[in-house]
Parts: C-alpha cells; structure tokens; sequence
C-alpha cells in the first residue's frame, strides 16, 4: 500500500508533512495538556523539520545519485541538543523539571526523520509507543515514586534552632536525611534558615507521613514537598 510513496515524489512529500504534522501535533498536544514548556506548535515543528530535512536528503541521493542518504539526518540528531536543553530547567529548590520534555522534543525528531526517509511503520509505531510512554507510564512512575519512600524537601527553620538539632530529631524519629542544601540568602536579614533535603524513613512510611512528621518538628514554620 505504502510502496508507491517510498520514492521522492510530490504526493510522497505531501503524505509524509501530514503525517508529520499529526504525529508531532499528538505528542505536542499531550506536552501542552501539562502546560509544559514545549508544546503543541514546537512538537509539530521539530517534527515537521526533520521530515523536510530528510526528504531534501533523499531527493539529493536520488536525483544526483550520490552521497550518503542519511547523511543530513545524522546532524539532526546532534542539533536537537539545544532546543531539548533549553526546555531543561532548574528551580530554586534545586529541582530538575523539563527532562520529560526534552526526551519527547528528541523523540520527535527521530520520528520525523523516520517519515522524511519514507519509513512509514517505523514513524507511525514509534509515535504511538513516544505518545504510551508520555501518558500511561505517568501514572505508573507516580506509583513507582511513592513506594521508594523518599521525599524531597523544602524546609524553613527557625534560626534558634540549630540544623545539627533539627537532624537529630529527624534520626530520632527514623528518618535519614541527605543532600541538605541551604538557600544563599538565608543568613541575610530573615529569621528562619531555608533549605531543601532528602528524606528516606527507615520504615515503610509513606510520603505524607514523612512530610507531616517534618512539619510537625520543633523550630520548623514551613514544609513542603518538591
């Protein structure tokens, strides 16, 4: 069925940009559903983008009977790197957010060079499995993340009460703590020290327990999870 649109021609071209339009539209509109940094218009985009580059490379190939055929594509796969990096970002509270995002831009791409080379099942299944991963291993991840027992931690204390107490007390109650990390101005004219943690109880408890022990410890005014 797909034989005929395998070749550069001008029904093969358009057939590969509208694929390429609603693979990406798809997985962009998922990423804009989570108000994600790239969305709808920059999925379709890098998808739509690859596919012309490797068209153009095909139709070269073809018509002039030399070069490598995947030659163009190959840069795309290493260019990607800087849209990706610009969607990665790093809070405050030292919190990582985009690298979902990233991956999918990436994806993406590969996706669209797939159909720009006239690879049609490998570009429709790939898309299908990208657009699975982004929605159904959420929750699963979610579920995965709450039994590991582990909480990140954003945390404001007193100054009267000194950090090394503030962990005693967490270890008293059978909690290890790690990757403390105090705000830069938190000795600069406030009251409280802030500072982000990791927390992992030595028992099966889960997260709202750990969060709600936190908060519940002396000197602390504000606790919550990031």
């Amino acid at each position: 069925m797909l034989a005929g649109f395998r070749e550069v021609t001008l029904q093969a071209v358009v057939f590969r940009l509208v694929l390429s339009v609603l693979i990406g539209g798809i997985l962009g509109f998922e990423r804009g559903l989570k108000n994600r940094p790239a969305g709808l218009r920059t999925y379709v985009l890098v998808c739509v983008g690859a596919t012309i580059v490797m068209l153009t490379n095909q139709y070269i190939y073809q018509n002039a009977g030399t070069g490598d055929p995947v030659r163009m594509g190959a840069q795309v796969i290493s260019g990607i790197g800087f849209l990706g990096a610009g969607t990665i970002m790093v809070t405050p509270h030292n919190q990582i957010k985009g690298l979902t995002t990233a991956a999918g831009l990436w994806a993406s791409a590969c996706v669209g060079l797939a159909l720009g080379i006239g690879a049609y099942e490998i570009a429709m299944i790939g898309g299908v499995t990208i657009f699975i991963v982004l929605t159904l291993l959420q929750h699963w991840d979610f579920l995965m993340r709450n039994r590991l027992h582990i909480l990140d931690v954003y945390v404001e204390l007193d100054k009267k009460i000194p950090i090394g107490e503030f962990i005693r007390n967490l270890r008293d109650r059978d909690m290890e703590l790690s990757n403390l990390q105090i705000e830069r101005d938190s000795y600069m004219g406030n009251d409280v020290i802030c500072f982000t943690v990791t927390l992992a109880g030595k028992k099966a408890l889960s997260r709202e327990v750990l969060l709600r022990t936190v908060t519940k410890l002396e000197g602390v005014r504000f606790a919550e999870e990031i």
